[in-house]
């Protein structure tokens, strides 16, 4: 108990209250949106299970150095592939996505390519740590883009498009931190102009562009494709200044506002706690990410400075994707928000990459004669 009390007293404080608030407030608006739900209680006793879990998954990290953890890189980087392959094989899905992104045993569902995220951030932050300033050479630069597209084409085949693009943001910003050269940037951007022409023709489903007609013009076709957006907007409009109040959300509470317990979460909180309480949401969240920025640029050394510019990728990418589908200004791609949303895979891997923030926060500043991030 002793030693629990003293590890607990290392953390940052305001970053676990942060969290705590976050899950919370999640539950609450969950257990409002599935209220209609006949076995509605399933899902906030789901969510506070992997809360639990969680935390657990996050004490445990703190506890071992992340110098040692990355040193378990070749470990990490065969148990992400061996998941992402499984999924493949045994994996379930939505029958109206097409995709297969779930492992089940026993009822219970685990998404692979949202806990990976975390394996992700870990072994590419050992990657640009022991390369360092010789980031900018040729083979390096293949090298680490190799290390990008064995996970992104893993998930590609699931296919989850969005999941797959939290990656890409993730490895932009971790490499641009580790001080890559402007031009290749412009090369992959390059690149991946290119690649969306193909992707468009050959790899993206009919449900998957339909998503990106319903970003672009939502309201052409508000009984099939528009209809997501459409309802989100009318939602969060309807909130006003400080919302209709718990259960009192007519597009939530009638069913007309769909998958509004995980994917549009937001829209839930903008009709019953309104303009405040989406402020509020935003306010916590970003509060999460400039404390990764900030305990980054503080790290003892260029690899808890990447796992930090990691994790806060991360939460930001998902954060501006998931509230720019609910008012229109990204494309629906399914992404959760942060800490709100149900899902038990997300929230567990959210605190996953909280304990790994919080064990670089741990560490005392020493002098780092080494390679040294562009923060």
């Amino acid at each position: 108990m002793q030693s629990f009390i003293q590890t607990i007293k290392k953390y940052d404080l305001l970053m676990v209250l942060l969290a705590i608030t976050a899950t919370a407030a999640g539950i609450v608006f969950i257990y409002s949106a599935t209220k209609s739900y006949e076995s509605h209680y399933k899902f906030v006793i789901v969510q506070s299970a992997a809360f639990l879990l969680g935390a657990g998954a996050m004490y445990i990290i703190t506890k071992v150095d992340y110098e040692d953890i990355s040193a378990f890189w070749p470990f990490i980087t065969c148990v992400s592939v061996i998941l992402l392959i499984l999924v493949l094989i045994i994996g379930t899905g939505s029958e109206a996505t097409g995709t297969k992104g779930w492992i089940r045993f026993f009822g219970i569902g685990i998404q692979p390519a949202e806990i990976v995220k975390v394996f992700f951030i870990i072994t590419l932050s050992t990657h640009l740590s022991r390369i360092g300033s010789d980031i900018n050479y040729i083979k390096n630069v293949i090298l680490l883009v190799l290390h990008l597209c064995v996970p992104v084409g893993l998930i590609m085949l699931q296919p989850d498009v969005g999941t797959a693009f939290v990656y890409v943001f993730i490895f932009i910003v971790m490499i641009f931190v580790a001080g890559i050269d402007w031009r290749y940037i412009a090369f992959g951007c390059a690149s991946f102009a290119a690649f969306s022409v193909i992707a468009w023709n050959f790899l993206l489903t009919q449900y998957q562009k339909e998503r990106f007609f319903a970003f672009i013009s939502p309201e052409s076709a508000p009984k099939t494709y528009g209809y997501h957006v459409m309802q989100s907007k009318i939602a969060i409009g309807s909130g006003q200044i400080t919302g209709k109040g718990f259960f009192r959300g007519i597009q939530t509470q009638l069913g007309y506002l769909p998958e509004k317990q995980t994917d549009f979460i937001f829209a839930v909180i903008g009709e019953e706690a309104g303009l405040i309480g989406c402020l509020l949401v935003l306010a916590i969240l970003m509060s999460l990410i400039i404390r990764c920025i900030v305990i980054g640029k503080n790290a003892k050394n260029p690899l808890g400075t990447y796992m930090c510019m990691g994790v806060g990728a991360m939460w930001l990418f998902h954060t501006f994707e998931n509230i720019g589908m609910t008012i229109g200004l990204t494309p629906v791609t399914g992404i959760p928000l942060p800490f709100f949303s149900y899902g038990g895979s997300s929230l567990f891997t959210n605190l996953m990459a909280l304990g790994l923030v919080l064990n670089v926060k741990m560490k005392k500043i020493t002098l780092n004669f080494g390679p040294t991030p562009i923060f």
